[in-house]
This record gives structure tokens, sequence and C-alpha cells, in this order.
């Protein structure tokens, strides 16, 4: 029995259906172009590339010093060639001291070439020189070298008042000025020594004790003070033969002084003499209130038949306020105004150094 083979069927043919869309549409037309037409530009000539050149070794120029010759040669000078503002060799000299004939033989500082304005130009940045003449000129004319050491000892006196202020009058001490003080007492001698310093610059200020035995202990008015500070001043020159004429002395006296009724003062008095140029300048302090009740209290502890009993009272009126107040003797002052003693001292021995010096200088001009 045969068997029979399958066969595999073609596929259908495309059937064409009428009315397609597609397919009755016409092909695109071209579109149109609006981008016109661009000239290209003309060509531009390419310049011709240039030739190869051998490289050229460059040599270095010579350097050579400047050659000056003397007045006296009758060689014609060298030609000037390249010199470097700067010298190659630090510390070198630029020019050679030889002659070019003999090269063994220096020249003497008398056959040198006189200066030129380029030699001096070079010498001003030549190391060395320059900086010395400047320091030449620096020390002989006494200019910035003694400023910077003024200011520099001022700075270090500065710092050593500061640390220890009594120093400051150990600074300032000497000079030509010699002034005593008619008292041992330093709260007298200190501040006299600070305002002469201060007016003068430097002023040697010492002192010896001395007392008045022609006024009370405690004057009362002007011038019962005005006796005592000069009764201090005689027995200064009577007892001490070195201390002459010229030799200007200081006294301080404090007196009582009543202002108006029951209204009393404490004013300290300074009076300075120098009989060998005639002058004698005197000075008062400001005022420390002192209370009625404390002069009062003077008055009743000065005995009857005391001597110098118009001349004021045998009692100071500083151990009366020290007692009422119960401060030292020396502090009264600040306990009573706010001001200590020296304080008010120093004012008026500033006053008193200022219208001495005026002094002098008038003396001195009319010598």
């Amino acid at each position: 029995m045969s068997e029979k083979k399958s066969k595999i069927p073609d596929p259908p043919a495309p059937v064409s259906v009428p009315g397609n869309l597609l397919s009755s549409v016409a092909p695109p037309s071209q579109l149109p172009n609006f981008v016109t037409a661009v000239v290209p530009p003309a060509p531009i000539a390419q310049p011709e590339a240039p030739q190869p050149v051998a490289p050229q070794v460059l040599q270095p120029l010579p350097v050579q010093p400047v050659i000056v010759k003397n007045k006296t040669d009758q060689h014609p000078q060298a030609a000037e060639t390249f010199s470097p503002a700067i010298p190659l060799s630090k510390g070198e000299p630029m020019q050679s001291i030889r002659s070019p004939e003999d090269s063994q033989t220096t020249q003497s500082p008398e056959s040198l070439p006189e200066s030129s304005p380029e030699i001096e130009k070079i010498g001003d940045i030549m190391p060395g020189s320059g900086l010395l003449t400047w320091m030449k000129g620096a020390v002989s004319t006494g200019g910035i070298l003694q400023r910077v050491a003024e200011k520099a000892k001022s700075s270090v006196d500065s710092m050593i008042t500061t640390l220890d202020p009594q120093m400051k009058e150990y600074l300032k001490s000497g000079g030509d000025l010699l002034v005593v003080v008619a008292s041992d007492k330093d709260v007298k001698i200190s501040p006299i020594r600070e305002a002469f310093q201060t007016v003068f610059g430097k002023a040697t200020v010492v002192g010896y004790p001395a007392q008045s035995d022609v006024t009370a202990v405690q004057p009362v008015g002007y011038a019962a003070a005005y006796a005592a500070a000069k009764q201090r001043i005689a027995h200064i020159r009577s007892v001490h033969s070195d201390i002459n004429n010229n030799i200007p002395v200081v006294a301080v006296e404090n007196f009582l002084h009543e202002a108006i009724g029951d209204r009393w003062y404490d004013v300290s008095l300074l009076v300075l003499s120098q009989p060998s140029l005639g002058i004698e300048v005197q000075a008062q302090s400001q005022g420390a209130e002192v209370g009625a009740a404390a002069v009062a209290a003077a008055a009743a502890a000065t005995p009857a038949h005391y001597e110098h009993a118009q001349t004021g009272y045998s009692v100071t009126i500083g151990s009366i306020m020290a007692d009422s107040l119960q401060v030292p003797h020396t502090q009264w002052h600040e306990a009573s105004c706010g001001v200590s003693r020296r304080e008010i001292l120093v004012l008026a021995a500033r006053s008193l150094a200022g219208s001495y010096k005026r002094l002098l200088a008038v003396s001195a001009a009319e010598t």
C-alpha cells in the first residue's frame, strides 16, 4: 500500500483592494530652497616658507674693568667696553689702580686720577664706600646716630625709673648746677630735687640741717616765715665754708595764714638766694586748710613767757593735726585735703626753679 506524500500549499496571491488611500497619493514634489547661493572667496596666497638657517652660537662678551688714564699719559685712551652695573665679585673695586704699561708697579694715592661723575656714580653703588661715607657724616655732624643713642638712653632710663622710681634722682644728678637745701628732711629735699631736675634737665641737690632761732617754732604770718627762711640760709653759709655765694641755697618754711576771720591755712614759703648774682626768688605753695580749733590748741599749748610769742607758737600745727587725724606727722596734709605735702612742695618748687632759670638767662644776657 503506497503512502501519500503531503504537499505544502503555496501562499495565496496578493489581492489588490480597490480604494486603498496610500496607493492613490501621488509622490511628494521637491521642497522649495530658500538658501541663496554663496560665492566662495578668492583663495589667499600663502607666504613662502622661510628657508632654514643654521643656528648661531652666542659667545659671551668679555668683561673688562674701566681703564682711566692719567692726565700726563699721552697714549690714546682704550675703547670703553660693556661693564656691568653691579660688580661680579662683591667687595672688589671696579677699576684697576695699576698702570697698563707696568702691571707690577702700584700707583701712589697722589698719582691716582681725579674723580669723575661716572666714577662717583660707581662709588655710590660700591658696597661699603657709600655706607662708610654716610656713617662718617652721621657721626661727625651728630646726626641720626646721636639721636638714636639719645633715644635708646631715654628708653633705658624710663624703664629703670618705672621699675624703681627712686633711681630717677640718681640718673638726673650731675650737670653744672648745684643746689643746697637748708634742711636734712627728705620731705623737703626730694621735691626740690625733682623740680630742679625737671626744669634744668640735670642738677645736683643736697641738704644740710639748719634751724632758725630768731622766730617761733610755728611761724604765724608771712613776715615771720620769711625771717625764719633767711635765718636758715644764713646758718648754712656760716657753718659750711665750702658753700660760697655762687651756690644757690633754698629754704622751706611753713607758716599759718589767716585769710579771713577763723579761716586758717598752712602754707609753705620757699626762698632761693644766690648773692653773687644778686638773685633772690620766693614762691608759695597752695594752702591746706586748718581748723580754728587746731590753731586755738596750738595757742593754748604755747607758754605765756615764750620768747618768740610775737612771731608764732611753740608747737607746730602739724603735730596737732596729726594727733587729731590719727596719722603720722608727715601725712596730715594728705589726710586733711587729699594731697600730700610732697606733691604740694613739688609744684611750688617747680615755680621757684622756673623763675630762677629765667633770672639766670637775664643775668647772662646783661653780662
